[in-house]
């Protein structure tokens, strides 16, 4: 027995929701290999957004895979999924079989550098429905991640190793917002793979 691994069952927050970190679910064999074809293979494209008018244009790179016919909107910016790619779906079908949920569609990121991070957020769009799971891959540099209450402005770290998965559900994304820290420590690139479950027919516009 690994008394280091991290246990599933432990609910990382205090209050207001549910996240669940397994740590890494990949041996470091395996998790260098899907990172290569992933970086190697999905379709990636620098992110954009529209905030008060002025186009913004990201250094960090994103990815929209599902179901076919989804799209997804935020910051005023709709993006359109493109067909799973055969790993995508291993992927995906190992996560479900982790966390007993089921996900229809995934967001990528690619953070080239620790210099690439994102802002305090919740994923409570509408598209996505309410208490819903989210999965969270990580393949890549070792980053630390952060969660904060929205009331009383706790905030809880945890560090994502490569080939760990990360849950978040319940009342998560109603209560907490979660960033990736920007830092000067990491020089090396690191992906994010999200599973959610759009409700279809909705069209988010966050």
């Amino acid at each position: 027995m690994d008394l280091f691994k991290p246990d599933p069952a432990e609910n990382l927050l205090p209050c207001n929701g549910v996240v669940n970190y397994y740590g890494p679910i990949f041996s470091g064999e395996d998790s260098d290999r899907i990172f290569e074809g992933l970086f190697k293979e999905i379709l990636w494209k620098n992110d954009e957004a529209f905030i008060f008018g002025k186009h913004y244009v990201t250094a960090r790179k994103v990815a929209w895979y599902g179901d076919s016919g989804f799209h997804y909107s935020y910051s005023g910016a709709t993006k359109f999924a493109l067909d799973w790619t055969d790993e995508l779906l291993k992927l995906k079908e190992i996560v479900e079989e982790k966390t007993g949920d089921d996900f229809n569609s995934c967001l990528l990121n690619l953070y080239h550098t620790g210099d690439e991070g994102m802002a305090w957020h919740s994923d409570d769009e509408k598209s996505l429905g309410r208490n819903s799971s989210i999965a969270s891959l990580s393949f890549g540099a070792e980053r630390p991640f952060r969660f904060k209450h929205k009331q009383t402005a706790e905030v809880i770290p945890v560090m994502l190793d490569s080939g760990s998965l990360l849950v978040m559900k319940g009342e998560t994304q109603t209560h907490w917002r979660h960033r990736l820290p920007k830092t000067k420590k990491v020089k090396t690139p690191r992906i994010n793979l999200t599973f959610r479950k759009m409700i279809e027919g909705t069209v988010s516009e966050s």
